[in-house]
């Protein structure tokens, strides 16, 4: 048995840039070379991404992670063969979306037998899964609900910062009022589990405020701060977790750019989003945290406007990719 990790890679949504930053990234010597690299995904697709690029790919369909060879410029995939060959990139499409479901799904079913030791994910598109009538937010609630996990958080992780999401898909009005100090502890506990598994084991946690100037003592909001994150970082302290805040957001991101905090933990989706956006998407991977498989994904969606034109930039999924391979069991240990 090979030593290095087999990551499942699946090819997300065929109608968006999935398939070409998949080619190009399992193309590529200095990421190839770190782990058996196995596409989830369309056979057809990838040749026709890889068409697209000018690139000569050796794309051989297998059943199974056993039947998979990994030589220099082959790109192994289990083939479920549901995209048409006329399917057109850049528009919606619910068979893509259903197909991208399809994709995890079998990803989500090697990883937990074991067959493979993590599961990195191309973009899929959201209105697309849902007209297929999968109707999860996104990656993160699926790969929880295919796995039966309750409960999950997203982690951002860029060079600079890496960041933690209290509430990510749903609205503002509906993330404040779902945050509450038991969510708040729990995430800050699985960003601390981590961080520490990533080999920093005292990390220093910034844990972001929800109103501007964290509530300036009751002069912005209604008294959030105190009500729904104070006592959740007092438990916290108490058992030796270094978390504090609530921090300002403006402020929290400034020092932990500057190298103060580990971590990170934003209250909801654009709070954390943005400022990990702002440093540039060619460096940023999403990883779940709370799942029994590793999953790490590219940190953009499926950009319809440029897909099919063999311009979309790897450098994500190629960063995902060297996560996953970090954060793996070896194939002989797991």
């Amino acid at each position: 048995m090979s030593s290095r990790p087999t990551i499942a890679v699946t090819m997300g949504d065929a109608a968006g840039v999935g398939p070409e930053v998949v080619v190009q990234s399992l193309l590529d010597p200095a990421v190839a070379g770190l782990a058996d690299l196995l596409v989830i995904g369309d056979a057809g697709r990838l040749r026709l991404a890889a068409d697209l690029l000018g690139v000569d790919a050796d794309i051989r369909a297998v059943a199974s992670p056993a039947e998979a060879q990994y030589l220099p410029g082959r790109i192994a995939v289990v083939d479920l063969g549901l995209i048409p060959d006329d399917l057109p990139f850049g528009r919606l499409s619910p068979v893509a979306g259903d197909a991208a479901y399809q994709y995890v799904r079998v990803a989500g079913e090697l990883a937990i037998t074991g067959r493979v030791q993590a599961i990195c994910t191309a973009p899929l598109n959201k209105e697309a899964l849902h007209a297929a009538g999968h109707r999860y937010p996104g990656h993160t609630e699926l790969l929880a609900a295919l796995t039966g996990t309750e409960e999950v958080s997203m982690m951002l992780s860029t060079p600079k910062v890496k960041v933690i999401h209290v509430t990510t898909h749903i609205g503002l009005i509906d993330a404040i009022a779902r945050i509450d100090p038991p969510l708040v502890e729990r995430t800050v506990r699985r960003g601390h589990r981590a961080m520490v598994d990533a080999g920093i084991p005292c990390p220093r946690i910034a844990v972001c405020a929800i109103n501007p100037h964290a509530g300036e003592n009751g002069l912005f909001g209604r008294g959030e701060e105190a009500e729904k994150i104070v006592p959740a970082i007092t438990v916290l302290q108490a058992d030796g977790i270094d978390a504090r805040g609530p921090v300002p957001a403006d402020t929290a991101f400034f020092l932990a750019g500057r190298g103060d905090y580990d971590l990170v933990v934003a209250m909801y989706h654009d709070q954390g989003h943005g400022p990990v956006k702002v440093l540039g998407l060619e460096a940023g991977v999403n990883i779940t945290v709370g799942l029994p498989v590793i999953r790490t994904s590219v940190d953009h969606g499926t950009a319809f406007d440029i897909a099919g034109k063999g311009i979309a930039d790897p450098g994500s999924m190629k960063e995902a990719l060297r996560q996953a391979v970090q954060l793996a069991p070896t194939a002989a240990d797991a």
